[in-house]
């Protein structure tokens, strides 16, 4: 499906379910608390603007990409997610209150007061839990990346590489949320851990060359001994996966497009394998098999994959470790449960059938700049000989 399609699929849905989103919250927080036709007005025309926000954010961002459309798409990502925890706020307080409501009966005209009552006490609670888990979901999102340590036992591993070092950053996703500063921040932190590789696995950007070529110029600071690889994400497609492609190699990064190189010297090394998103057109899409086509099966092998859906394809073809992103482990309660549903591979550690795989939960955030119960990594791997 061209990429035009699927965007203009994702857009209509997206807009079916922020109208219906945004109209519960006037039936909520608006009209079940005031009879003011006034107050009902004021509130209507101010939700109607924050969704208009919400529909114009994308088509803004893609035709203009220039600081006006980054800050309404800072505006728009921010109220998204503000919407969704007023929402679900709403719709179990709500429940609460309707079920204390049901709960104690009274005369008539006690019982609506009493109603009344519980419906203005779930709308203030509702305000008041979004807020707090707003600002929190704001604070954690920008916060330093946690550095978790993984410990890896990779077969075929020379001796010589016992300790071999790999920083994994992926689903940083700059863009109108996410900035030079940021970037600079993550660089430093990286290069602390002093790795012999940094692996960039996919959806580094949201926006074009032009527009963020000199925000990601701050990877060029990067520091490793082996350098640094990149591998495409979904959203390297949506943003000129080729352009990027050629920029960034243009780096000094080593982009790895269903092709694999070698880590090391003549004496010691491992293959390390990159292919190309799932998403891609036909003509680009990951091609595993081609990847690791006349490779020695006793090297060891760490492979790069944005998305963890092929590991068992992986495994069977003798892959090590799989290094992968793509899932932000959920981003923002309750989304860990949802994305649980599509991927038995959320985040953390996995095996099978010997293979191993770690899915990190991202090192940026996309959309609503927020993250709850899913806080950002930068993933240190210390490779073992087995």
């Amino acid at each position: 499906m061209p990429t035009w399609a699927r965007f203009a699929i994702f857009f209509t849905v997206f807009l079916g379910v922020i109208g219906g989103g945004h109209f519960f919250l006037y039936r909520r927080l608006v009209r079940a608390v005031t009879d003011n036709v006034r107050l009902r007005r004021i509130g209507g025309w101010v939700l109607t603007g924050l969704f208009a926000s919400l529909v114009v954010a994308m088509p803004v961002a893609r035709v203009l990409q220039n600081t006006f459309s980054e800050l309404v798409g800072a505006v728009a990502w921010t109220w998204l997610g503000v919407a969704w925890y007023l929402s679900l706020s709403a719709a179990v307080l709500g429940l609460l209150a309707f079920a204390v409501g049901r709960a104690a009966r009274k005369p008539p005209e006690v019982d609506a007061s009493r109603r009344r009552f519980l419906t203005r006490a779930a709308a203030g609670g509702a305000v008041a839990a979004s807020a707090g888990l707003a600002g929190y979901g704001l604070f954690r999102a920008y916060a330093p990346a946690e550095v978790t340590e993984l410990v890896v036992k990779l077969r075929g591993l020379p001796r010589a590489l016992d300790g071999f070092t790999i920083a994994q950053v992926t689903d940083i996703h700059v863009g109108p949320t996410i900035g030079r500063r940021f970037l600079d921040d993550m660089v430093a932190r990286v290069n602390a851990l002093k790795p012999d590789l940094v692996a960039i696995t996919g959806d580094l950007v949201d926006g074009s060359v032009e527009s963020l070529g000199p925000c990601v110029a701050a990877l060029r600071n990067l520091s490793a001994r082996n350098g640094v690889a990149f591998i495409t994400g979904n959203h390297e497609y949506y943003s000129g996966d080729e352009e990027w492609c050629a920029a960034l190699a243009s780096t000094g990064v080593q982009v790895l497009r269903n092709r694999r190189i070698s880590i090391g010297d003549p004496a010691a090394s491992f293959d390390l394998v990159g292919v190309d998103d799932w998403s891609a057109p036909e003509e680009r899409r990951s091609d595993l098999q081609a990847a690791l086509a006349g490779r020695d099966p006793e090297r060891a092998t760490v492979l790069l994959a944005h998305q963890p859906r092929g590991f068992e394809k992986a495994a069977e073809l003798g892959v090590g470790l799989q290094l992968s992103g793509h899932t932000h482990g959920g981003q923002m309660f309750p989304f860990n449960f949802v994305v649980g549903m599509t991927t038995p591979y959320v985040a953390g550690f996995y095996r099978h059938q010997g293979a191993q795989l770690y899915v990190s939960r991202g090192t940026g955030f996309w959309g609503p700049p927020f993250r709850v119960g899913a806080p950002p990594e930068i993933v240190k791997v210390v490779l073992q000989a087995s």
